[in-house]
């Protein structure tokens, strides 16, 4: 037997010694493994959607015919676009073709997230969908909510 080729000739297991491996009191801490490792979320906002420094407004903005278009718009570009390369038709037509598409996507992808900001904002507010019969969630959960606020009643033993 040769001598070692230990590529760590510190026998110390600790690399770092200023800082302690234990650091509640020398012992290994417990870790509860039921614990839930996700921190708490912040509580969200119960105003209004606030879009560029003031309140969401529905009139304002692109509107649900205006995406339409564009889609239409984009479908039928992104089906001319390699069309346009088998006819044969100028590289510079097709080109820029492909580039008109991008930049559709862009403003789609655009009008399509405005879009769901209002369906958001419009939902933020309780309604009840106009084919439920029954209480929705958040009916449910106000209703809860007012009983536990509600001082209980004594009726008397029960038996």
């Amino acid at each position: 037997m040769g001598p070692s080729t230990d590529p760590n000739p510190n026998p110390d297991p600790n690399p770092n010694p200023d800082r302690d491996p234990n650091p509640v009191g020398g012992r290994t801490p417990e870790i509860d493994p039921n614990a839930d490792p996700t921190p708490p979320r912040r509580p969200r906002p119960t105003g209004p959607i606030q879009y560029k420094g003031e309140e969401l407004d529905a009139q304002r903005g692109p509107g649900l015919g205006c995406f339409r278009f564009q889609l239409i718009v984009l479908v039928a570009l992104i089906v001319l676009t390699p069309l346009s390369v088998v006819w044969g038709w100028p590289d510079v037509v097709s080109g820029a073709l492909l580039f008109i598409v991008i930049a559709l996507l862009l403003l789609t992808g655009q009008t399509i997230i405005f879009l769901l900001r209002l369906v958001a904002a419009d939902r933020r507010g309780r309604r009840r969908p106009l084919t439920s019969a029954t209480r929705t969630v958040g009916e449910l959960e106000d209703e809860a909510g007012a009983e536990s606020e509600e001082p209980p009643l004594d009726e008397g033993p029960r038996g």
